[in-house]
Order: C-alpha cells, then structure tokens, then sequence
C-alpha cells in the first residue's frame, strides 16, 4: 500500500504537467506551436540524475531519511499544482512567461520527488517483495494517469480547469498520510558523509562490487532490456492511422483499453514473479514482450480490423506490464541502499536512452522496410538482451550477477 501510494504521487504531477496543463492551454486558444514548447519543461525528468545525490548526502531524517524529502515534495507539490489554478492562460508574453516557469517548477520538484519514491521504494523492499512493489508501484502510477487523464478533464468539462487542477491538488495532498504511516526504513550502518562521496561513491560502489566488465554488460542490459517498447511505442499509431483507423477508435483503444491491458499485465507480472523469482520473470516477461510485438506484425500482416486491433493492443500492454514490472525490480536490485537514489536515477537515464536515442530511427527503418517488416525487427530487437541474460541472469540463478547483496556487501 505504501509503494503504490508513492506511485500515485509520482505520476499526478507528471499528468498535470503533461496533459492537463496541455489541455487547458489548447482550450483557451493557445497558439500550438507555443504548447508545443512545453516539451522543454520536462527536460529535469531527463536530468535529475544530476542532483539525485543531494538526497543522499543530506537525508531529512524524520520520519526516516527517504520519507523526509518525499513530505517537503509532496507539500511542494500541493502548493504548486494548487497555484496553479489560479493561471489565466492566454497568447500574452506575461502570461506564458508566468505558466512556463510554473511548468518547470512543477517539473522539478516531481522529478526530484522521483528521486525520493525510487529510492524509498529500493530502501523498504526485500529482494522476495521486488516484483510485488513494482507492480503496486507501477498499479499506483497508472491509476493517477487515469484519475487525471480522465477524471480530470470530465472535471474540466463540467465545472472549468481550475477545478480540475484543484482536484489533482487535492489528490497529492490524499498521498501525504500514506507517507506518514508508511514503513519506517533501517538506518543505514555507513550514510554518506561528504557531498564528494555522493557524487563519487554511487559509481565507485557499483564498480567495485560488479567488476569493470561485468558492470558495462550489466548496463547494456539495462539499456536494451526494453529497447523493443521504445522501437514499437514511437511507431504504433503512425501504423494505425495508415492502416485507416479512425483517431477516437485509436485513442479508445489504447488510453482505455490499453491502460485495463498494462494494468492487469503489471499484476500478473507481480504474481508471476514471486512465484519465478528475477532470472526466469526477466526471460519469460521479455519472450512475453516479443510476442506482443509480433502481434503488431500480423496485423499488418493479415489485417484484421477493429477485431485485430484489440488483440494487439491487448497483448501489447498485457505484455508491456509484465515487462515494466520486472525491470522495475530488475532496477531496485541493483542499487546500493547507500546511494539508491543515485544508483537509481542513474540507471534510469541509461534506460531513458533506449526511448530516446535508440529508438529515433524508427521511423526511418519503418519507412525503408514496411510495416510487417519492421515489427519483426522490432521483436528481433529483443536478441541481444537475450544474449546478455546468458552470461548475467542465468535461468537456474536466483537474481543478476553482481547485483546488491545486503548480507555480501553489507559494509
């Protein structure tokens, strides 16, 4: 319950800045091209990374050293988004000056609130409870991703924008006696004293404890484990508009229907994994994704219609969860409670790569091969995390090689 309420906090704000701000702004005539640069403000996501190890230098001990900054976030972040409804947007210099700074605020202080849920998350979890966390976790985020990308904009509709950011508020704010009575985390026998040992340590740590090689396969996987997601997710509705499916049948389908999907695959993952336990949950979700994938390859192989198209999207996010909550587990195992939000943050921007950096030539691939050929490639796009799951996570093995110990590495 705890996980999950972190989830719910991670992902309100994030949906307020992404969504609801953008349809407030659109709604009140906005020029597009000036929406468009909202973009920017979610650059900290991408970039917390950069002062993740503050939190692990300067813990606020009460009620532990991770609930501490996930309090003064949470109220931040009520403050913000309750400001928020109190924007009159309009195409003035003053006025989009005014909702730019408070998107980057936001942006901020829900990046460095991130920071805090993954490493609370890494902290609380004992390694049998990994696969169970991401998923309520993952169950959490998703939820918020629903109650304001649907109840937000009903709210909207009926009683005016400002409602609805006061409703998302109200929200962060239900998250807050979550976080007071969630499980209060150990102290940790060596904390970081220096701010040059949280800046060094976290790499200096993970080396050490992986070996110099063994540590770059490690992060190859980290990068490649959902490379296929990235391929698939940049070009999904391109092919569906192209195949002549009407855009409310698609944003049907995949916000709502696919939601249900990924929610329902992330708790079978969860189950699953306690049962499988990390090695053989990274193999099978991962072969689970492939098929998802290959789904899209018969669609547009042999068509279907609206018949075909909720197979491959069910598929698509029922795989897509099972897949989401292993590598989430995947994450949490690797990190040193020490420098967990380090650890953490930085693992995630090697993984951010993957949906950025390689996944950009999607469309260029899609363009050159055609569609049945390129979702091919993009379930083929899962071999070389295969190939490195030989050497790291072997199916008889009981977690990753190299991964955190805490009796092994407990000093």
């Amino acid at each position: 319950m705890a996980v999950a309420a972190q989830g719910v906090a991670s992902g309100t704000p994030y949906m307020v800045g992404s969504r609801l701000l953008q349809g407030w702004l659109a709604a009140s005539n906005v020029p597009l091209s000036l929406i468009g640069l909202l973009g920017l403000a979610e650059l900290p996501y991408t970039l917390k990374m950069f002062w993740a190890p503050l939190l692990d230098r300067w813990p606020l001990q009460w009620p532990d050293r991770r609930r501490g900054w996930l309090l003064v976030l949470q109220l931040t972040l009520v403050m913000v988004i309750g400001a928020m409804a109190l924007l009159r947007p309009s195409s003035d210099a003053a006025s989009l000056t005014l909702i730019g700074v408070m998107a980057v605020l936001l942006a901020v202080v829900s990046a460095s609130q991130d920071i805090a849920v993954d490493a609370y998350r890494t902290d609380l979890l004992p390694a049998s409870e990994l696969g169970g966390g991401a998923a309520a976790s993952s169950l959490g985020y998703r939820g918020a991703m629903l109650a304001i990308g649907a109840g937000g904009f009903v709210l909207a509709g009926r009683f005016g924008w400002p409602v609805a950011f006061l409703a998302a508020a109200a929200l962060m704010l239900a998250v807050v006696p979550f976080t007071l009575a969630a499980p209060r985390l150990a102290p940790i026998v060596h904390p970081v004293t220096s701010l040059r040992q949280a800046v060094v340590g976290p790499a200096k740590e993970f080396l050490r404890r992986t070996g110099g090689s063994r540590a770059l396969l490690i992060l190859l996987l980290v990068l490649l484990y959902r490379w296929p997601d990235g391929l698939l997710g940049l070009m999904v509705v391109p092919f569906l508009i192209q195949e002549g499916f009407a855009p409310e049948l698609i944003g049907t389908v995949q916000a709502g229907w696919g939601i249900a999907a990924t929610m329902a695959g992330t708790v079978l993952g969860g189950v699953l994994f306690a049962r499988l336990g990390m090695n053989r949950s990274l193999w099978l979700f991962s072969i689970a994704g492939a098929i998802g994938n290959l789904s899209y390859w018969a669609l547009a192989r042999f068509g279907g219609g609206v018949p075909g198209l909720l197979v491959a999207v069910s598929l698509e996010n029922l795989a897509g969860g099972m897949v989401g909550a292993v590598f989430v587990a995947l994450l949490m195992s690797l990190c040193n409670p020490r420098f967990s939000a380090t650890q953490y943050a930085l693992l995630s921007g090697v993984y951010a790569l993957s949906r950025s950096i390689l996944a950009a030539p999607a469309g260029v691939v899609a363009e050159q091969v055609g569609w049945p050929s390129f979702f091919l490639f993009t379930a083929l796009a899962a071999l070389p995390a295969f190939l490195l799951m030989l050497r790291l996570t072997p199916w008889r093995g009981n977690g990753v090689i190299g991964a955190f110990d805490p009796i092994r590495d407990a000093t």
